[in-house]
């Protein structure tokens, strides 16, 4: 079997986040999808599940961290190219998250803009060269 992730957030507003996962070129699963949650697809290996806080209190004993307050998780995420970076980040500003968060980085092979969703979760959109990665 294929190992995969599963990306559990909790979100206040599980229609408005779908609607901003798939803004940012995620696509519904809708076979593990419903009004508590939606299961947005990033690649075949990786999902996010958007938990209403009040259904992603039903796996935990602990408080839910406000993503805004605090930090627990910074989510990278590879790009194909630096445009398509550029585009992630422009999308995330538009609907709903905020983009460029923190100025963006560009070391030459490396080039990332951070984003947060509306919950506050903080995403790092990155794409690398290798082929310019400076060597030692």
């Amino acid at each position: 079997m294929t190992k995969m992730i599963f990306v559990n957030l909790p979100v206040k507003d599980v229609a408005a986040s779908t609607r901003f996962y798939e803004a940012i070129g995620c696509t519904k699963n809708a076979q593990f999808s419903d009004e508590k949650a939606s299961c947005m697809v990033w690649s075949d290996q990786i999902m996010f599940m958007l938990l209403h806080e009040t259904y992603f209190a039903t796996f935990i004993s602990r408080p839910i961290a406000d993503a805004r307050a605090s930090c627990q998780v910074l989510l990278a995420i590879s790009m194909d190219s630096r445009a398509a970076v550029d585009t992630i980040a422009t999308a995330a500003g538009a609907n709903g998250g905020r983009d460029d968060i923190r100025e963006p980085t560009d070391l030459g092979f490396m080039y990332q803009r951070a984003f947060e969703d509306p919950d506050g979760h903080i995403f790092e959109a990155a794409f690398m060269d290798m082929s310019a990665m400076p060597t030692n």
